[in-house]
């Protein structure tokens, strides 16, 4: 047949085809070449085995994405529709030409008709289900609330529409393809929808068919078009861009809800075109070498590949504590803002230092705007190379005129591309990492900014002065001389072995007690220093103290940014340790098992470490400490809140949980944000130095939520939480929100009462 309906689906088929091929192409191009402006980064290319069968987890297993399980299957047949109905796509260009066309061999396959049929129709149902739920939490009801406040409504719109019009068409089809030629090949929704072409003359079937075929491609050509003239348009690059970004995440390995595969654990350390910095030569560096990162080139190539992958779902962003509590902080809003400057600057920074001056030559002249013949990341043309220098211009952390009521103001305004309360407001927590189904490594980014301001700009809140000060001289936060580190030992009944003078080195115990400066200096953490010497002393465990050995692991140094502190810092206690002969490390700090564990490795320190609870937790399993019930029998509830730096960054959720579901007398409750759905504390990534001004208290909002359990304890296991939590305690108890009775304490107290129970006296009849 040729008709002129078909004649004229035809060329308006081929016209869009190669209109869109031809822009994907050169957005594909574009890609390349603004990623290609990263600093190198050779880290990223290791155990490809490892990193493939990754991919594949993830990418088939929908392991990132299962936090929200109905989405997530939603999600997966909308996906997975969209690969392979890919077929259908070749099928419609041939029906244009011959409505009976089918493809050759599995065309008149029944087993691939029937899987294409239902993965269309759940496709369908799935998209329809997503497009409700953007609708259902759409900021115009929930305002920032929303996981999709700050994100590009058309763009979204425009995605879902084509997805579901493609589907549409593809059920068409298969009802007329069926009307066409009744066979078993199609499932019933294609034979019912068939049924209704009955009755139709055999050409009109035939026309119907071309037609809804060239439907389906100018729609898919439409997107192609579209997609292929908005480089940072992510809700569509994602399903292209997610494969490669998964494959270089930082940890390969295939990931499972709950586990630790994210990119969290250890910060990467500073690097130099792709070089790790190696700080005992760090007089022999050129001038010009950047220390983090200043400008957004000066990113990694993974950097700005995060950066394009963003799909702005906002998972990230619901779970971040920062935005929860109304601070400017989001890791969405935070990405994209990176994004959009990125392939903004890019014209400039890929044109030839020629048309650079040409530019601010007319621009002096007030001569325009333009430059004939530049040519913008490979296109041809005149291209304006104006607006490219404008974005070179602005620094990348700048005052954006924020404005509380108005949260977008921190991002991309005339000023500064990220606003300084932005980049000073996370606590490093993980939250918005471990949400992330594209697996975006925004804590590593964050970070990174920090060291700028800090090592090159010394532009960081005021209150870190007196941290950085406190560290550099005494070795610990509250600037407290050494000497003390021994202190809390003082009223023990039986004698702590100290490294260089009770013992020589650690073979002769078999744990080093890693105290930390909290649990040395600080009044609350001291108890549960107490506490866990004397339960290992009761279970018979060899242990020792470094005693003034000691000095500060340096974590909240690192991710403020002070680089140079937290090495000379780590360097000190790597050489302490290894001189030591340190094998097995009991910390009590989260923060300082994530650093001793996952940091010190980079710097020659390898040891064996573990979590007071998990160490407790065994004990008890073990039958070396055995917790009893009060006398009375009564029954207590309480809540444990999980320490960011062992739960999300290292995985470690059970251990503290069984170890109190082991104590006679105490009933767990969970608060509704729990593992790895856990809300900070607040006082991560160094916020524990710096004050809250704007927003809510993070601490403040965590403990409310505890306090709703009705628990009696909330239960913590790291010295940092302790303090936060206690003071958004006793906040609500002077404010009459919260119980008096109410407490907060270590798991090692809790479990210390319970073992001390078992040795006093009983009473008698």
């Amino acid at each position: 047949m040729n008709t002129p309906l078909q004649i004229a689906v035809v060329v308006v088929s081929i016209a869009m085809t190669v209109a869109g091929v031809a822009l994907l192409a050169r957005a594909v191009n574009r890609f390349v070449r603004v990623i290609r402006l990263g600093e190198p980064d050779r880290s990223r290319a290791d155990r490809p085995g490892a990193r493939t069968a990754m991919l594949f987890t993830e990418f088939l297993g929908h392991t990132r994405m299962a936090r929200l399980p109905v989405v997530a299957i939603a999600h997966w047949f909308t996906m997975v529709g969209f690969g392979l109905l890919f077929t259908t796509l070749v099928t419609a260009y041939g029906q244009i030409f011959d409505p009976h066309y089918t493809l050759w061999l599995i065309g008149t396959f029944p087993p691939y008709e029937w899987a294409a049929e239902g993965i269309t129709v759940l496709g369908t149902l799935g998209i329809l289900f997503l497009i409700a739920v953007r609708q259902r939490h759409h900021p115009r009801s929930e305002g920032r609330r929303s996981r999709f406040f700050g994100s590009s409504f058309w763009q979204a719109y425009f995605v879902e529409a084509i997805i579901l019009g493609v589907l549409v068409c593809v059920l068409l089809l298969r009802g007329l393809e069926y009307a066409l030629h009744p066979s078993a090949l199609h499932f019933p929704f294609g034979q019912v929808v068939g049924r209704a072409f009955e009755g139709l003359p055999e050409t009109t079937i035939e026309n119907l068919i071309v037609l809804v075929s060239g439907i389906k491609i100018a729609i898919s050509m439409s997107w192609a078009i579209t997609i292929g003239l908005n480089n940072t348009m992510g809700v569509a690059w994602h399903r292209f861009l997610a494969f490669p970004n998964i494959w270089f995440k930082r940890n390969p390995t295939p990931g499972r809800v709950g586990d630790s595969t994210t990119s969290l654990g250890p910060l990467q350390p500073i690097s130099i075109k792709g070089e790790v910095l190696d700080f005992e030569n760090v007089d022999e560096l050129d001038e010009d070498a950047a220390l983090g990162v200043g400008a957004v080139e000066k990113f990694t190539w993974k950097g700005l590949l995060d950066f394009s992958t963003c799909t702005e779902c906002g998972r990230c962003q619901s779970q971040c504590p920062a935005w929860n509590t109304d601070k400017p902080l989001s890791p969405k809003l935070l990405i994209t803002a990176l994004r959009d400057h990125a392939y903004a600057k890019a014209p400039w920074l890929l044109a030839s230092e020629e048309a650079r001056e040409a530019v601010s030559a007319t621009v002096d002249a007030g001569a325009g705007q333009g430059v004939a013949g530049v040519s913008l990341l490979g296109g041809g043309g005149t291209d304006l190379l104006r607006p490219a220098q404008k974005q070179a211009e602005r620094p990348l952390i700048g005052d954006t005129g924020y404005q509380l009521e108005n949260p977008l103001s921190a991002y991309g305004a005339d000023s500064g591309v990220i606003d300084p309360d932005v980049l000073w407001s996370c606590v490093t927590c993980g939250a918005c990492v471990e949400q992330c189904p594209v697996d975006i490594e925004h804590v590593d980014h964050i970070v990174d900014m920090r060291r700028y301001q800090v090592l090159i700009e010394s532009a960081f809140p005021n209150e870190l002065n007196g941290l950085f000060k406190n560290l550099e001289k005494n070795g610990n936060p509250w600037g407290l001389k050494p000497r003390l580190r021994m202190d809390w030992a003082k009223g023990l009944s039986f004698e702590v072995k100290q490294v260089g003078s009770d013992i020589e080195d650690l073979t002769e115990v078999e744990y080093l007690f890693w105290v930390g400066c909290a649990g040395a200096y600080e009044d609350r953490q001291k108890k549960t220093t107490i506490a866990i010497a004397e339960l290992l002393n009761e279970a018979g465990v060899e242990f020792a103290v470094l005693g003034d050995g000691e000095a500060c692991t340096g974590d909240s140094a690192r991710r403020s940014g002070n680089e140079f502190l937290f090495q000379q810092l780590a360097m000190q206690n790597v050489e302490v340790l290894n001189e030591s002969k340190a094998q097995k490390i009991v910390v009590s700090c989260a923060h300082c098992f994530n650093t001793i564990q996952n940091e010190y490795p980079q710097l020659g320190g390898n040891y064996e470490v573990v979590h007071h609870t998990q160490l407790l937790n065994r004990l008890v399993r073990e039958k070396k400490l055995t917790p009893v019930a009060p006398i009375e029998g009564s029954t207590s509830a309480a809540t444990y809140h999980d320490p960011c730096y062992i739960g999300r960054h290292n995985g470690i959720y059970e251990p503290p949980r069984e170890l109190i579901g082991s104590l006679p007398g105490i009933e767990l409750r969970e608060m509704p944000r729990n593992q790895e759905r856990a809300f900070c504390c607040g006082a991560g990534g160094a916020r524990m130095w710096m004050e809250e001004k704007l927003g809510q208290r993070i601490n403040t909002t965590r403990t409310k939520e505890a306090v709703a359990t009705g628990a009696d304890t909330i239960a913590v296991g790291c010295p940092f939480c302790r303090v936060m939590l206690s003071d958004g305690l006793t906040a609500q108890q002077s404010e009459g929100e919260a119980r008096e009775e109410v407490q907060v304490l270590d798991v090692a107290q809790m479990l210390l009462a319970a073992v001390q129970r078992g040795k006093e006296p009983q009473p008698t009849e």
